[in-house]
């Protein structure tokens, strides 16, 4: 009998979960966006109007990237990825001290507020990315991906990254008010060291030994891998890419438990 009970439990614990997560995330999307304009829809095309800026500046200054790939595909799958994982932690810093008051409610908890913000996020960037590589695609301005498994396989693990950083950076910001000054500097340092601006093949010996160690060029090889397939030589390794997310989310999440133990509510 008891593990019947202990089966229903976790059932019922998890309805719980997905209707906290899911309120929240309605929540965020309202509070953020408002019912004016165009309203959620912001939530992609905010996105979408940066990848596309991007693309054209990068066009129109016929950028070298260090391949003969089209520069429409290449700041797409760039520029695309670095939104997707920069800006979790952007919203997670913080988020507590904004959201103290929902605390007073039992089933709200500090790791909730963290998921749901990384959620809105992530369908955010996807859809972003998902329509504009769709549209491009339609008007025959982008070949389709040769691996599809593969460029969503690419595309999760750096989301997987991005919201493993999101939690450490959150959870910490809440104890430490320095992690806010500096992140936002590091994201900017780190935009040009990420993979999305150039190809690691394209690079010297001495400068992939370097940029290997950053996790996120792993993702974004693994995308583009799976966008040209033969037409481009990708180098990544989800050995290395891998362990490093499962050791940021442990990471994150101990924080995340460290500061539910402490936090006041407001």
């Amino acid at each position: 009998m008891e593990r019947p009970y202990q089966a229903q439990t976790l059932r019922h614990s998890w309805a719980i979960q997905l209707r906290v997560v899911g309120a929240l995330l309605i929540r965020e999307t309202l509070t953020r966006y408002g019912r004016h304009n165009i309203g959620f829809l912001w939530l992609f095309a905010e996105p979408m109007l940066f990848t596309l800026g991007v693309t054209a500046l990068w066009t129109a200054t016929k950028t070298v990237h260090g391949s003969d790939l089209p520069i429409v595909a290449f700041a797409l799958t760039g520029y695309s990825s670095v939104l997707l994982w920069r800006n979790m932690p952007g919203r997670c810093i913080g988020a507590l001290w904004q959201n103290l008051a929902l605390l007073y409610h039992r089933n709200i908890k500090v790791l909730d507020i963290y998921l749901a913000r990384i959620l809105l996020e992530f369908g955010g960037a996807t859809m972003s990315f998902a329509v504009l590589g769709t549209v491009l695609v339609g008007l025959q301005l982008l070949d389709p991906p040769q691996d599809v498994t593969k460029v969503i396989a690419g595309w999760l693990l750096l989301a997987w990254f991005g919201g493993a950083l999101a939690i450490a950076l959150g959870a910490l910001s809440h104890r430490y008010e320095l992690v806010d000054k500096l992140w936002h500097p590091a994201a900017y340092l780190l935009f040009p060291l990420s993979g999305a601006a150039f190809m690691v093949s394209a690079l010297p010996p001495f400068a992939q030994a370097v940029v290997l160690w950053i996790p996120t060029v792993h993702g974004v090889e693994m995308v583009r891998d799976g966008w040209f397939g033969d037409r481009a030589l990708a180098i990544y390794d989800l050995g290395y890419l891998i362990p490093v997310n499962l050791v940021l989310t442990l990471y994150g999440l101990l924080q995340a438990r460290r500061v539910a133990a402490i936090v006041v509510p407001e």
